[in-house]
């Protein structure tokens, strides 16, 4: 019975050190919860900043090859501030396509038979293209670029479907995504774009 008493009656030492045990477990746990909320915070940041400011997009199909390849994830921004040379990201029916800003709002553009392009009468230096073809166009040359919008195609000529076809057309500021920056993946072809 004495021994059952004494196990009741803890010492003063065994009450401060529950004491601490209980504090520490509590300190703990609100270190959690402040890291957990770190964290959604940094998360929330993250996907909003990727939304709005700095959206990825993977690329599908093969119509800006060599420069980017299917499978391969690019990171753009948005900005007003494009000009010809610029590749970028726009909306067209619920997909994004990304190709090359060619002539920009009033500009002049005309095709020749061989796939040369020129933009107020010059003819556009392009190194980018691994061979100049004509393509699919429905379009009468020369083609003047409406106020707001950009003259686009894509590096691959021959598969693009680009404003050489009055389905996709200029397209207009309100539809760019952004301008692609970086290709980020795979890793192993990290590449500064814009």
């Amino acid at each position: 019975m004495k021994k059952n008493l004494i196990e009741l009656n803890p010492s003063e030492q065994q009450l401060e050190k529950e004491l601490r045990r209980r504090q520490l477990h509590r300190r703990q746990r609100a270190a959690f919860r402040s890291a957990v909320c770190i964290l959604l915070i940094i998360g929330a940041a993250t996907v909003l900043a990727a939304t709005l400011w700095i959206p990825m997009f993977r690329i599908t199909g093969n119509s800006m090859e060599p420069l980017l390849e299917q499978g391969q994830v690019v990171v753009t921004y948005r900005t007003t501030n494009l000009h010809r040379g610029d590749v970028t990201a726009f909306y067209y029916e619920n997909q994004v396509l990304i190709k090359r800003i060619i002539a920009e709002s009033g500009d002049w553009v005309n095709i020749d038979r061989q796939g040369n392009i020129f933009v107020n009468g010059e003819a556009l230096e392009e190194e980018y293209l691994s061979e100049a073809v004509l393509g699919t166009t429905d379009l009468t040359y020369p083609y003047q670029v409406p106020d707001g919008c950009y003259f686009v195609m894509g590096d691959n000529r021959a598969v693009s479907m680009d404003s050489r076809m009055s389905t996709v057309g200029c397209v207009s500021q309100e539809k760019i995504a952004g301008k692609v920056l970086l290709r980020i993946w795979p890793i192993r072809q990290l590449e500064y774009i814009g």
